[in-house]
């Protein structure tokens, strides 16, 4: 990008991170450091990306309902690279705000509110042009719709009910409707109705005098003045007068009763100092956002007294000198910050020289890479040719993009062309001829894995994990038990054949009544310790008579073979028994065979 000259209240780019896609700030503020450097401080935007799946589709609902109240066109009209290139223009707004370096700043960019008027597609034909129309919380992940939204469409336009005929009478609530509180067509004349005026401001002085509270506030006599001529008292003195139908003498009577003068007192008078100075500093932080101000600052405030005491404090000296103090404030700061070119982006794929050159088959040149990434597609727009490349993705997957892709990445935050699973989700496409591809597929762009789309044939689809089927106990019983019901050999040519787990049930019931029916075989018991250490003592084993000979050139050398194993029966945990280790079996197994060669 070439020099840049920024301005406050522009959006602009910023870059954090070479490999991922820019930043989308609104500048508030330039600040000089100590350091002589420039921060920026800014409003943060915030992209699809960088929200969770639940609150997309919260989004994705409000643009539907959007959608439905629009007469302009709508997504169902887009085609499907426009629908995707469309996500990418929406952004949300949040109440954030941080401090950056001005030297980050990549270019500048529009952001307006959804006009609801106009087409979607006039932010497709506008570059850097992105919309909002909801604003994200990132403290507490929530998405709200903006208060500053344009309120056109039928559900913000007034029913006008029919005109009464003669003689019919009205059944709306009249409470409900307007009241009137004046009467242009009085007895009285203009001069009678300002000395009335004045005669009300005099008892409003004079009650002030009277009221404690109101002596602190106000403790001099031209503030008590000043207070009274407020427009609640005279708003008081006119409602009294058309009450009283225009009667003076009457009117003035109701101004001081037996109790003593009526004093009227506006939001400005009830509110104390400390009260005043938290809305102040409500004020700065939240600016007009009244929800906000109540929540945090002045809970024990109604939404109408805080609104009402808005209006009526920008009237007053208090906010006059505020605003001047701002306006010097404004003036002492930076309004603008002058953005030199930066360096070269470190994704960018060079050549063996470490010089960015042309490659993939320049017009006029003939060379073989020798970067790996050289010679594969772009992953986005499928080009051979571009006259610079950028690594694009995780190093092991060895993806890249061309020059024209790269910018719309770093801009847009996604990939101009839609992939494989984006298309299947936009428009439905019939299944792939084998479906292991497509769930490996699907399942890596759920990831957010980029998507080998040429190059190697190796794939860069990473392989399922393996798993396995444990067969319970009772699983494997039933396979011996009933095996005139279950046949494995057949159930494994049809696997999706659903099994008679009735039939198989009732035949081991039967199995089981007939084995339970059956005399059970008596277990051997097994002998103590001392029967055995007598037979021993009785019966002790002999050793054979092994001969020796000493070896000759004549006689052949004599091997000792293994010993025959003992095929007698087992005990409890596997092992052979005491007898064959011992020799006590008897016959053959219980000896060692020696062969002559």
């Amino acid at each position: 990008l070439s020099s840049l000259l920024s301005l406050i209240t522009d959006y602009v780019y910023f870059e954090n991170s070479s490999s991922n896609p820019y930043l989308i700030r609104r500048i508030e503020e330039l600040n000089k450091t100590a350091t002589g450097n420039v921060e920026a401080k800014v409003v943060c935007f915030y992209r699809r990306r960088d929200i969770s799946n639940t609150l997309i589709m919260l989004a994705d609902k409000h643009a539907k309902e959007i959608e439905e109240e629009s007469e302009t066109t709508i997504e169902a009209d887009l085609t499907d690279k426009q629908k995707h290139q469309l996500k990418h223009r929406e952004l949300f707004l949040s109440r954030q705000y941080e401090s950056l370096p001005a030297t980050h700043i990549r270019g500048k960019c529009s952001v307006a509110l959804l006009n609801e008027t106009e087409s979607v597609l006039s932010y497709l034909d506008k570059e850097d042009t992105f919309f909002y129309s909801l604003v994200y919380d990132p403290s507490v992940k929530t998405l709200l719709a903006d208060k500053g939204e344009i309120r056109v469409g039928p559900r913000y336009q007034a029913d006008i009910p029919e005109m009464l005929s003669e003689g019919e009478s009205d059944e709306r609530e009249q409470s409900k409707l307007e009241v009137k509180v004046w009467d242009p067509n009085s007895p009285l004349t203009d001069r009678q109705i300002d000395q009335f005026l004045v005669v009300a401001r005099a008892v409003g002085t004079f009650a002030r005098a009277l009221d404690c509270s109101s002596s602190v506030r106000q403790p001099s006599l031209h503030m008590s003045a000043a207070a009274a001529s407020r427009d609640i008292t005279l708003f008081h003195a006119m409602d009294t007068l058309y009450r009283h139908s225009y009667d003076l003498s009457s009117a003035i009577s109701v101004l001081v009763p037996l109790g003593g003068p009526v004093l009227c007192r506006d939001e400005m008078e009830e509110w104390s100092a400390s009260e005043a100075t938290l809305f102040e500093e409500a004020l700065e932080k939240y600016g007009k956002d009244f929800n906000d101000i109540r929540q945090d600052f002045l809970p024990w405030k109604s939404l109408t007294s805080i609104i009402e005491y808005y209006y009526m404090w920008k009237t007053t000296d208090r906010y006059v000198q505020q605003k001047r103090l701002k306006a010097a404030e404004a003036e002492s700061k930076l309004k603008q910050v002058y953005i030199p070119t930066y360096k070269p982006n470190p994704n960018q794929i060079s050549t063996s020289n470490g010089k960015p050159g042309t490659v993939n088959g320049a017009v006029g040149t003939t060379f073989q890479p020798q970067n790996p990434l050289l010679g594969r597609a772009c992953e986005s727009c499928y080009a051979t040719q571009s006259h610079q490349w950028y690594s694009w993705g995780p190093p092991n997957m060895q993806c890249r993009l061309c020059a024209t892709c790269w910018l719309y990445w770093k801009k847009y935050g996604g990939l101009k062309m839609p992939t494989q699973s984006e298309e299947e989700k936009l428009s439905p496409s019939p299944p792939t001829e084998d479906p292991r591809v497509r769930s490996h597929m699907s399942r890596q762009a759920m990831q957010g894995m980029p998507v080998r789309n040429t190059g190697s044939p190796k794939s860069a689809v990473k392989t399922r994990q393996a798993f396995f089927l444990h067969t319970t106990y009772f699983t494997k019983f039933a396979r011996q038990v009933c095996k005139n019901t279950l046949r494995l050999r057949q159930a494994a040519r049809r696997p999706f054949v659903p099994i008679n787990y009735a039939a198989i049930r009732a035949e081991y019931a039967d199995r089981h009544a007939e084995l339970s029916g059956s005399p059970q075989k008596s277990k051997s018991t097994r002998k103590p310790l001392a029967c055995i250490i007598g037979y021993l003592e009785i019966h002790p084993s002999k050793k054979p008579n092994v001969i020796r000979s000493t070896p000759t050139l004549q006689t052949p050398t004599t091997k000792r073979m293994l010993t025959t194993p003992n095929h007698t029966t087992l005990s409890i945990l596997g092992k052979r028994n005491y007898s064959h280790h011992n020799g006590l079996g008897g016959g053959l197994f219980g000896d060692e065979i020696w062969l002559s060669r």
